[in-house]
């Protein structure tokens, strides 16, 4: 079977004839990997099931600094993948003074053009990163959108409202392209529970991100939402909401058994392979020993794809991550 035959499988809830897996690495990972196997291209051969692209673009303006298309400059000097906000834009809970951007499409479409191109084998997915709460908070600050929803809710409505519509240029703009799925890209989760509760995910998240999800769905394609943490509480949400694929599916923030048999019927789960306690923790054999059970249990009748629950970062041994693809390649 192709790799986006057996996607597709999975998602109709069919046994494929292999589970499939992808593996995605931080800078950091990759140079280690690059070193290990001797060749720069080896990721090319690991044979990943998804390929897939998000809106936006960062410009370094100064080393180590990114800027992406909002204006907020990101510091990567130790975090190359990500970084951290260098300064928040909105000071006060107001957006007088801040204009928002207009999504860079014509840049979009030579990538989706690309994407599509050089993939036609693989599930293909494109989407929104920082779709609605990381958005915010990078623009307003973590702690201070926390309390304006408490304090200044009108504002967060408005502030939410705007990403909204800027994602919707986006939405509306790749959903012309042959892809079969578009990912939001969103943390909600903490170790335990929401970082802002289930009322305030409820008020100001869940309405918005229901509009995007339903322009995705009646296009015809696949949703797909990455969540951080411990967010299994709202799982009857977005099957109500018309989620198909949930990542990033922590096992240790959640009972992955538990929520498979309570919610597998309706959602494909993607991730599984815990990047806090079993990638850097555990050696080859017993790294090998959790994949094999989580694809026999997990995976069993499809919806799973597995792979680590998020990219695997530096702290990840060269054995392991080689232990990782030597598995998937041996089902």
């Amino acid at each position: 079977m192709l790799p986006r035959e057996r996607v597709l499988m999975a998602l109709a809830h069919e046994q494929p004839d292999v589970t499939p897996w992808q593996l995605d690495l931080t800078a950091d990972a990759h140079a280690k990997m690059v070193a290990h196997y001797g060749d720069p291209d080896f990721l090319a051969k690991v044979g990943n099931h998804l390929a897939g692209i998000e809106d936006g673009f960062f410009e370094e303006v100064r080393p180590g600094f990114w800027r992406d298309g909002f204006g907020i400059t990101w510091n990567r000097t130790i975090d190359r993948d990500i970084g951290n906000v260098e300064e928040i834009l909105l000071k006060e809970p107001t957006l007088a003074g801040y204009t928002f951007p207009e999504p860079d499409l014509a840049r979009n479409a030579q990538q989706y053009d690309q994407l599509v191109a050089e993939n036609p084998e693989r599930f293909r997915h494109a989407g929104v990163g920082f779709s609605m709460f990381e958005r915010a908070w990078t623009l307003r600050g973590m702690e201070s959108l926390l309390a304006d929803m408490v304090l200044h809710p009108s504002f967060v409505e408005e502030l939410m409202d705007q990403i909204l519509a800027y994602n919707l240029k986006v939405i509306d703009h790749l959903l012309a392209w042959d892809v079969d799925c578009v990912r939001f890209g969103d943390d909600w989760g903490q170790q335990r529970g929401l970082i802002m509760g289930p009322k305030h995910w409820r008020r100001f998240i869940k309405p918005r991100v229901a509009v995007m999800y339903e322009r995705v769905k009646l296009a015809g394609k696949y949703v797909m939402q990455h969540s951080c943490g411990d967010v299994d509480d709202l799982f009857p949400d977005l099957i109500d909401m018309g989620l198909d694929i949930f990542n990033t599916f922590q096992p240790e923030v959640m009972d992955v058994q538990w929520v498979k048999k309570e919610y597998g019927q309706h959602l494909t789960f993607y991730g599984g392979i815990s990047t806090q306690q079993v990638l850097p923790r555990v050696g080859p054999d017993e790294l090998r020993q959790v994949m094999r059970q989580m694809m026999e249990t997990i995976g069993r009748d499809g919806g799973y794809i597995v792979a680590p629950t998020h990219a695997i970062p530096r702290d990840v041994s060269a054995e392991n991550i080689a232990a990782f693809i030597e598995v998937v390649h041996s089902q």
